[in-house]
């Protein structure tokens, strides 16, 4: 049984959001942080751990509530793991389209066997925000680099992504298939595991 009934997510993505939420159910109710703050830290660390807990401490101290962060991003092999934890602002902050374009623009000239990628998601939960033992699972999604976009549903590098076991791209994946498979909802259902839902 969740230990509490609703927790705040330390993100304004809105799919972040809607996926955590429906991987969670009905047990808790996630809100937004930006119902309590504008404000994004400073993601100072070089890791996904580090950037999760700072995002979830900050959340627990600005709502009051348990907070749960996320920090997920692409590793491509051939770039040696780039974008990495900057996969959000590869191409300076200009949004998804962007960093897609870039990323097909890196990858131009690199033959499909050596376009393999994975996907990363680190999860922090702290109960408060001097919480001095986060909970932290991780998650792993492997998959290789299109040469184009395919697909209309999920959000960030899901249209760039295959996913060979599906014969199709995490966004042609339907939500529910997405939810099943994804990084997110491995650390997700590692989560789970250790509350006990």
């Amino acid at each position: 049984m969740m230990p509490f009934k609703e927790l705040v997510l330390a993100s304004h993505n809105a799919g972040k959001l809607k996926e955590l939420q429906a991987m969670l159910g009905d047990s808790v109710k996630v809100r937004s942080i930006a119902e309590f703050s504008e404000i994004e830290p400073e993601e100072t660390g070089l890791t996904f751990v580090e950037n999760a807990i700072l995002k979830a401490r900050n959340a627990a101290r600005v709502s009051g509530l348990p907070a749960l962060a996320d920090d997920s991003g692409l590793a491509v092999d051939f770039l040696g793991g780039a974008p990495g934890i900057y996969s959000a602002r590869y191409a300076d902050g200009k949004g998804d389209a962007a960093n897609n374009a870039k990323l097909l623009d890196t990858l131009r000239d690199v033959p499909e066997a050596e376009r393999g990628a994975q996907f990363i998601c680190s999860l922090a939960l702290m109960r408060h925000a001097d919480d001095p033992l986060p909970i932290l699972c991780e998650g792993q999604w492997r998959g290789s680099i299109l040469f184009e976009a395919r697909g209309e549903h999920g959000f960030g590098y899901d249209p760039l992504f295959w996913v060979a076991e599906c014969g199709a791209s995490a966004a042609e994946l339907s939500p529910a298939d997405k939810n099943r498979l994804s990084h997110r909802a491995r650390a997700m259902a590692l989560l789970k595991q250790r509350l006990g839902i």
